[in-house]
């Protein structure tokens, strides 16, 4: 009975130290610069604004002209927006900017998504695919802006 009440205690004791005595998580190596409208008005927007520019048509009394990537780079550049994109959603969901509300996460998430949607859209060069979800981009980024920012 000895060796129970003695095991039973060392478990106690073993439990209630071990919290104490566990090492401290490291802090985190990365350091967060951009609040998080910083981050929409210098990473996002730029980055959706490359993306949506890149494929147009424009009809006019001159006729239609299709506007769209031609050359690597151009298509280079489409496809960083993207992934810019995809990352900010990211960059959204760490602290300090991550907020305890399951709609900032699922918006936050969906920019991730539709970033990689947007990458792989731009890396098939075909211009109706950018077109097409270029639209789901400004479609999640509205809705966001819809419950996250106040009217002013």
């Amino acid at each position: 009975m000895t060796k129970a009440i003695l095991a039973g205690a060392t478990a106690l004791f073993g439990a209630v130290l071990a919290p104490s005595c566990a090492p401290a998580e490291p802090p985190s190596p990365y350091k967060p610069v951009a609040t998080i409208e910083e981050l929409m008005e210098g990473t996002v927007q730029p980055a959706a604004e490359v993306f949506w520019g890149s494929v147009s048509t424009t009809i006019s009394a001159a006729g239609i002209e299709e506007k769209y990537p031609r050359t690597d780079e151009e298509w280079e550049a489409v496809w960083g927006g993207a992934m810019t994109i995809a990352e900010s959603g990211n960059l959204l969901m760490m602290p300090p900017r991550v907020r305890a509300d399951a709609e900032w996460t699922r918006l936050s998430t969906a920019l991730v998504d539709i970033g990689v949607e947007a990458a792989k859209a731009a890396r098939s060069r075909n211009p109706e695919n950018v077109l097409e979800v270029g639209e789901k981009i400004y479609n999640v980024c509205t809705e966001c802006h819809m419950k996250f920012i106040p009217e002013e």
